[in-house]
């Protein structure tokens, strides 16, 4: 089993969206590796948060990566608009529409990194055939569409679960929602190496205390036990 380098990506869905500009700036200069983009419909889960525009906006703020997680249905009409403003990789839901390896073919012909998410009643058997055709595997331990939920205790089996089932595939494991310093290196342990943070980041979205509750996920995360 491969061991994949540590990533911390702020949902920005926690941003103080007055000053989405400098919130982005503070979490760049703070030590963020990704940027955690959530596209939400309305639809596929029960929240809206913005499009392409909004994105392509922020774009030019910084030159880290923006992984994209488009929580929309149907996902495929909206690829190239999202790759377009700036994606670096672009996350699916299995569970968006009936054809999910078309969908990572239309990430593919963009150019961009393809990723598949999982919601916590999805079992791990609707990405078996596809793990060959992505980058990224993301496992949800909340249903989406809201920040600031509890983790569901459970999803940390099927982190386990995951992580054996890639294998030594060069794909990243990736995990959303109720991350923390608290339970980082038991997740890391279970095999995650992107840790998509909101509330744990941004809460209070005092830029002052971003770095050090980035760095604190981080140092959790590097203790993992092998």
């Amino acid at each position: 089993m491969t061991t994949r380098p540590i990533r911390i990506a702020p949902s920005i869905l926690s941003a103080d969206f007055s000053r989405l500009g400098d919130e982005i700036v503070a979490l760049d200069a703070a030590g963020a590796d990704y940027f955690h983009v959530d596209i939400m419909d309305g639809h596929f889960v029960p929240n809206i948060s913005f499009g392409p525009m909004v994105m392509q906006s922020i774009r030019k703020l910084t030159i880290k990566p923006f992984d994209v997680h488009l929580m929309i249905a149907p996902v495929d009409p909206y690829i190239t608009a999202f790759a377009k403003a700036g994606a670096d990789s672009i996350t699916v839901h299995a569970e968006a529409g009936p054809h999910l390896q078309r969908s990572l073919q239309a990430i593919k012909a963009e150019g961009k990194r393809t990723g598949v998410a999982i919601n916590p009643a999805t079992p791990l058997a609707a990405v078996e055939n596809i793990l060959d055709d992505i980058d990224l595997l993301l496992v949800m331990s909340i249903n989406p569409g809201f920040g600031g939920q509890a983790f569901i205790p459970h999803a940390m089996e099927k982190i386990r679960q995951a992580n054996a089932l890639i294998g030594n595939r060069p794909i990243e494991l990736e995990v959303d929602g109720g991350v923390s310093a608290d339970n980082a290196r038991e997740l890391a342990t279970a095999g995650i190496n992107v840790f998509v943070a909101g509330t744990a980041i941004l809460g209070g979205n005092d830029a002052t205390t971003y770095a050090p509750r980035i760095a604190a996920i981080r140092q959790a995360a590097n203790s993992r036990s092998a």
